[in-house]
């Protein structure tokens, strides 16, 4: 495992993390899956100590996985060491059965002590608004609040979730008000919105958690299937009710993956890589990213996440990126109207 510095701070990051969400089970908030659907506690257990084993130090959750269940695991198992980083984040709230955001205050005060039980911890080490827009960061309370956790010791670093499709105007507004340490946005293959900000985040200190590497599977290859086979199928036997999944990877966003992302994957003859091992290798190309936190809830992708990574082309890079502007473009948008 390779670390990297996180920003200007004095965390040093494991290039792979755990993203925690998947371990937190398959939550539900009135009808809608907020969860990966059923996760078994002593496997997920297995794997948060299979990935320290395999050198990973940073773990990503938030109070919204479980809701707190997957905090709850992270406390039982690596709460108490030391060796371990660990962010999460707030903000995003189930109330009377409705999912909503709340970033008063007095609200994200309250969560924050929330999390501090959940996790064993006496200090977060990286704590995030749980994808805060720019009304509730000109309203400036959630900003507060954040200031008054790192000063009380509650918190060491704070920092931003940014949206999934538009990521630009928060991080601006934040790096203009010189606040947080870090800002972690969506980042794949196919969804390069946030690229613009590697570069200006990286020169004012900011580190950056790159979520989604994978797209929630698609760029695994585990949905490959035959053009034959497609048309019969649909996804309603891939994804139980409770996995959010179900309503976003329908068989029209998979069919359309395969159709776009078919050249990129000729770069793993060239590489001698798993689907897998491609996209995480691109995303770690770029020297602006400090960790990537794919999705972990066994030994088994603890193995397929951090082993035979490494470093692309330019050559490869650039051609990855022209199919930003014509068909991942096109792509992002019928991932973006699913939800």
């Amino acid at each position: 495992m390779q670390y990297r510095k996180f920003g200007a701070t004095d965390l040093n990051v494991s290039e792979i993390g755990f993203g925690a969400w998947a371990i937190g089970g398959g939550a539900m908030i009135g009808t809608t899956a907020i969860g990966w659907g059923d996760a078994d506690d002593e496997v997920s257990a297995k794997a948060i100590y299979a990935a320290v084993d395999a050198g990973i130090n940073f773990f990503d959750t938030a109070d919204i996985y479980g809701p707190g269940h997957s905090e709850e695991l992270l406390g039982k198992t690596v709460g108490k060491s030391n060796q371990i980083i660990i962010a999460t984040k707030a903000g995003n709230v189930s109330r009377n059965e409705q999912f909503t955001v709340d970033y008063s205050k007095a609200y994200i005060i309250s969560a924050c002590e929330a999390s501090l039980k959940r996790l064993q911890r006496d200090a977060i080490d990286y704590y995030q608004m749980h994808t805060a827009r720019i009304m509730h960061l000109q309203n400036g309370e959630c900003i507060e609040a954040m200031q008054q956790l790192q000063q009380q010791g509650k918190i060491r670093y704070r920092g931003l979730s940014l949206n999934t499709f538009e990521p630009l105007p928060e991080a601006e507004f934040l790096m203009k008000e010189h606040f947080g340490n870090g800002f972690q946005l969506a980042l794949n293959i196919i969804n390069q919105k946030a690229l613009p900000l590697l570069t200006a985040a990286s020169q004012k200190g900011y580190g950056i958690i790159a979520r989604m590497p994978l797209q929630f599977g698609l760029l695994t290859g585990k949905f490959d299937v035959s053009a034959e086979a497609s048309a019969k199928a649909d996804n309603s036997s891939l994804f139980s009710e409770n996995d959010h999944r179900k309503n976003r990877l329908t068989r029209e966003v998979i069919d359309a993956t395969l159709a776009a992302t078919a050249p990129v994957w000729e770069l793993c003859k060239k590489y001698n890589c798993s689907k897998t091992q491609l996209a995480l290798s691109y995303i770690l190309s770029y020297k602006g990213i400090s960790t990537i936190i794919p999705g972990i809830r066994t030994p088994e992708q603890v193995q397929l996440n951090t082993e035979g990574l490494f470093t692309l082309d330019d050559a490869d890079i650039k051609m990855i990126g022209q199919l930003n502007a014509t068909d991942f473009l096109e792509l992002t948008e019928l991932i973006r109207i699913q939800g």
